[in-house]
């Protein structure tokens, strides 16, 4: 994957308003448990940040999938992981779907105002007895004349708080569970910062061990009315395009956590140049310098294998395989790089404020969020001819 001039100018642009908009605010941001995602994604979508591979009738740029991909490793230049996260949602997660299969009235509706930022979206999959396990969602919707009506939960939810609409997977027949559902536009609320929709509620904001500044919810559902035309694409094919939305999802995964790895390890290098102990400097030690080395090492190869995904997806090509493979990367080496680093920096590693701490707290969902590190193996390991489907 060769990065372009036009990659690059990207990149300088985003990292430039990481360091005036995002950084200076984001310790009052990770204490309050939120951030303000209307007036930060208002910037972005001023800057043409949030459409960069949107379909240009809708106000995106229309570029191919990389360039997104240089935004989600520029967001690393963030001193937080809740922020990019919440910006991931909006452009990988909640619209890639929208914007390939919906109509346009849906999105003239939904997915331009998204790209200018006046909206705030979310994705509704996870539930509180299904996150990884996709199919076991009992979320439902039922037909009543024009409209379907809506009961059900969705947990884990980020940008839930604050959404003007959640792209949500519902079932919509009592077939099987790969063929009965449907993803579904739901409006939040009845116009930006407006009152909730009728029959939502937000049951509960939930306190995160990390990723705090990303606001996280319990949704509840109850006949919650939406007309038939929020339907994006075919009924019963929501599965599959939530699979094909997750492929991007885990993408960004691989991307989105490439610089903030860098930035602990060298930090850590910094710290270890200049602490003393024993006579000599931290990084005097063989084992420290070996040990830095190998994380580096594995960090590039995280970067390769992203990239040569993404020059393979962009081509048109079947990634689940390598897109798995890098998710699965990012989520062990978060933990591996912040726990050592950690480590190196002895007991201020274990303060509150610490980047490699913050990396620690920030970086464990990782092998969680967006398919677990075991759900990934499953995949890569039916991908390899090595395991059966259930019931093959």
């Amino acid at each position: 994957m060769q990065f372009t001039h036009e990659h690059r100018e990207i990149q300088k642009t985003l990292q430039r308003f990481i360091e005036q908009e995002i950084n200076p605010h984001v310790d009052e941001w990770e204490e309050a448990g939120i951030f303000p995602a209307h007036e930060v994604f208002k910037k972005l979508g001023d800057l043409g940040m949030l459409g960069l591979t949107k379909p240009e009738a809708f106000g995106g740029a229309g570029l191919d999938y990389s360039y997104g991909l240089a935004m989600a490793e520029a967001l690393g230049h963030t001193t937080c992981g809740g922020v990019p996260m919440a910006i991931g949602v909006q452009t990988d997660m909640c619209t890639p779907a929208l914007a390939r299969f919906g109509s346009d009235e849906l999105r003239r509706e939904f997915l331009a105002p998204a790209i200018r930022g006046d909206m705030v979206g979310c994705i509704g999959v996870s539930e509180p007895g299904a996150g990884s396990d996709v199919a076991a969602i009992k979320s439902h919707a039922r037909k009543d004349g024009d409209d379907y009506v809506i009961s059900g939960q969705k947990m884990w939810i980020t940008n839930s708080l604050q959404a003007d609409w959640m792209c949500m997977l519902v079932n919509t027949s009592d077939g099987p569970a790969h063929k009965n559902k449907s993803l579904v536009m739901v409006p939040m609320r009845d116009g930006p910062n407006g009152k909730l929709t009728k029959g939502i509620e937000v049951a509960q904001k939930i306190r995160k061990i990390g990723m705090h500044s990303s606001d996280t919810g319990l949704i509840y559902f109850d006949e919650v009315r939406v007309p038939q035309r929020n339907l994006i694409g075919q009924e019963g094919q929501g599965f599959i395009y939530q699979m094909q939305q997750f492929q991007e999802e885990r993408l960004w995964a691989g991307a989105s956590c490439l610089v903030s790895l860098d930035q602990c390890i060298r930090a850590t290098i910094e710290w270890a140049q200049e602490r003393k102990m024993f006579g000599a400097t931290l990084a005097d030690q063989q084992w420290v310098q070996f040990k830095l080395a190998e994380l580096q090492t594995e960090v590039e190869a995280l970067r390769a294998l992203t990239w040569s995904a993404c020059d393979l997806y962009v081509q048109g090509q079947d990634v689940l395989q390598l897109a798995s493979m890098a998710k699965l990367k990012a989520g062990r080496l978060n933990r591996t790089v912040a726990d050592t680093c950690l480590q190196f920096w002895g007991g201020m590693g274990f303060t509150w404020e610490n980047r490699a701490s913050r990396l620690f707290r920030d970086g464990r969902l990782g092998s969680i969020g967006g398919g677990a590190d075991e759900v990934m193996m499953g995949i890569i390991a039916k991908t390899m001819g090595i395991a059966k489907r259930r019931g093959a």
